[in-house]
């Protein structure tokens, strides 16, 4: 093999590597308590227009908006595998922080996925379809995704945290 080829397929091999360790990866920078590093998800708010009126959606430190699935548990995620190519999780390393103004409960759940940020219990995704902060564009697909707003209730109908760690923002 030439060596320019073996360059330019060793070039493609660490975009492929570094492309592939990103993929699905919604977890933030932002330091907040507990993790291993200190480093945890945000979970802020923000208004976007969701099926035609205004309203207060959840959002991640991109401002972009978050989401849950009807499918889901509160001891699991059903979008696994494939599903999260288009709904990325919103993961965490630490106990996810919420912004002061919400009232519900910020947490996480250690699934498939890894660990996933939860509000109320309910687990946290991104949509792909999604470019911009403000778009809302994955709410009521298929009828089981919709945006997350901070009086989503409990998955689990109970107070407190539907997942594990059970810590508010």
């Amino acid at each position: 093999m030439s060596r320019a080829r073996f360059g330019l397929l060793l070039g493609l091999s660490l975009v492929a590597a570094v492309t592939v360790a990103g993929c699905g990866q919604t977890s933030t920078s932002t330091s907040g308590p507990g993790g291993t590093n200190g480093h945890s998800a945000h979970i802020g708010a923000a208004m976007a227009t969701v099926g035609g009126k205004s309203e207060m959606v959840l959002t991640n430190d991109a401002g972009m908006t978050l989401y849950y699935f009807d499918e889901d548990s509160a001891s699991g995620s059903a979008c696994t595998a494939g599903c999260m190519q288009t709904w990325p999780p919103l993961l965490t390393t630490g106990i996810p922080s919420a912004a002061a103004s919400l009232t519900g409960t910020a947490s996480f759940l250690d699934d498939a996925n890894g660990r996933q940020a939860t509000y109320n219990g309910h687990p946290l995704y991104t949509y792909s379809g999604d470019h911009a902060p403000g778009d809302t564009t994955g709410d009521g697909i298929e009828g089981k995704w919709h945006a997350a707003t901070p009086d989503v209730k409990n998955i689990s109908g109970s107070s407190g945290s539907g997942g594990y760690g059970g810590y508010g923002g």
